[in-house]
């Protein structure tokens, strides 16, 4: 066996370890980094934010060639089949792969392909699929492994017509019917996606709202335009079991319920990918879920070994777990660091969501004094000229000083243009106000132009 010394060794190639290994390798450290699958990108490049985001663009301008008025008068609509549309992604995926195989060349990182397990707390035996060993000895160790869906031992997900959200994206035809159980993140935006192929989607939610953690009305507004594109949104339920058969899947639901639909998504929970990394070897031990513990500087209970992205838990964001991979080996390299704790929300729906900072009904139970400006897109020249006008950017501030306290925006580019109120409530004191907004001379005609009219509209409510 093979063994090889280095300073530090990252566990995973997905934003948290793709992070830490370059940011560690740049301040002069030798460095290896291991991944299981066969190319670099980790679950966000094949499984999650990016191939599902890359879709998402595809349905979303098939949807925009469907229903222009001008495309009409050459053509009919065009019907697209799920695979032909996820084909479409691949191009995508490659690109990310290839990059960022590039990227750990460059910065000469080692990499290893194969299964990562402890043997010791300085010791990481990789196997690869050979059935070869290596061995790893490293002052330092960053586990960012990242997470999968959850799968509940109830339902069989070897059935060729039940999903979970990895497997979706090898779906080989396209059902008329699907019902997803989960309406979070994931859930609401695969039924943006299908409904928008034109499928029926029956969205189980076992909560009393849409993600609930969003501000009211822009929650509602995203149940509005998913039932507009005829998603079945039913709350309040949860599941008693799933049966495949060869022509489809029926739900049992627990209020007595019966649905059948073509396939089934599964679409609740993630857990953390730790429970092949020989954890008990080290004494560490994961959480229910498979998630692992550490302080604000990244350090599980051995202070060498620290931990990164989903696989500690919230937020479970591709952009939070870049950032704690990096500040995770900017504290084991004695520089300055963070703990990332003030992260945008961006829910990639159509159309899609982003916020920052706390909703209205979390200032009113605070008891802060806050007025609202708000700007539709409707009334926007940019809007008008996409054509993408539903929408609208609401800025929330300190009714005395002004301060904006938070920013929550609904409809194309929200995503986009959330990232500019962020930046000014993150400026101290004085320099963090709504007159920013009105004292700041935007191009025309803009989306970021939203932000003037939401200023101006909140400053008529001050007396």
């Amino acid at each position: 066996m093979a063994v090889h010394n280095y300073d530090v060794v990252v566990i995973g190639t997905g934003p948290a370890g793709e992070s830490a290994a370059i940011n560690a390798a740049k301040h002069g450290l030798k460095v290896a980094i291991v991944e299981k699958q066969a190319q670099v990108g980790g679950n966000c490049t094949h499984w999650g934010t990016i191939p599902s985001k890359a879709l998402r663009h595809q349905v979303k301008q098939i949807m925009a060639f469907n229903t222009n008025r001008m495309f009409r008068d050459i053509g009919e609509p065009r019907w697209f089949s799920f695979p032909k549309v996820m084909e479409r992604t691949r191009s995508t995926i490659d690109k990310q792969v290839e990059m960022r195989t590039t990227f750990y060349a460059r910065n000469r990182i080692d990499l290893f392909q194969g299964v990562a397990r402890f043997k010791d707390e300085h010791t990481i035996i990789v196997r690869d699929t050979l059935e070869g060993n290596e061995e790893l000895v490293a002052k330092k160790i960053v586990i960012a492994t990242g997470s999968r869906p959850y799968r509940p031992g109830d339902i069989d997900f070897r059935h060729p017509r039940i999903y979970c959200s990895d497997t979706i994206l090898s779906l080989a035809h396209t059902p008329r019917t699907l019902v997803i159980f989960g309406a979070g993140v994931i859930g609401c935006e695969y039924a943006s996606i299908f409904s928008g192929l034109g499928l029926k989607v029956d969205l189980i939610n076992n909560r009393d709202s849409l993600l609930s953690f969003l501000d009211d009305e822009i929650s509602d507004a995203l149940s509005y335009h998913l039932r507009k594109h005829g998603v079945l949104i039913r709350h309040n339920e949860e599941y008693a079991s799933v049966e495949g058969d060869d022509s489809g899947v029926v739900v049992h639901l627990k209020s007595g319920k019966k649905i059948r639909a073509d396939a089934f998504l599964w679409a609740n929970g993630r857990t953390g990918n730790t429970d092949s990394l020989g954890l008990e070897n080290i004494g560490l031990e994961a959480n229910g879920r498979g998630q692992l513990s550490v302080d604000e500087h990244y350090r599980t209970a051995i202070p060498h070994i620290y931990a990164a992205g989903d696989v500690i838990g919230w937020p479970s964001l591709a952009s939070a777990a870049y950032d704690q991979g990096l500040n995770s080996s900017n504290e084991l390299l004695a520089q300055e660091y963070r703990f990332v704790s003030e992260v945008p929300t961006g829910i990639y729906t159509i159309p899609e969501i982003s916020s920052f900072g706390p909703n209205e009904r979390e200032l009113t139970e605070a008891k802060v004094p806050y007025e609202v400006g708000k700007a539709f897109f409707k009334d926007t020249a940019r809007a008008q000229i996409t054509g993408d006008v539903v929408g609208m950017l609401k800025i929330l501030f300190h009714q005395d000083t002004l301060e904006i306290l938070g920013i929550h925006c609904f409809g194309d580019q929200a995503s986009e243009i959330l990232h500019i109120g962020q930046a000014i409530m993150q400026q101290k004191g004085e320099a963090n106000t709504l007159k920013y907004f009105v004292n700041t001379t935007f191009n025309y005609p803009t989306m970021a132009e939203a932000y003037r009219v939401a200023a101006q509209n909140g400053l008529n409510r001050v007396f």
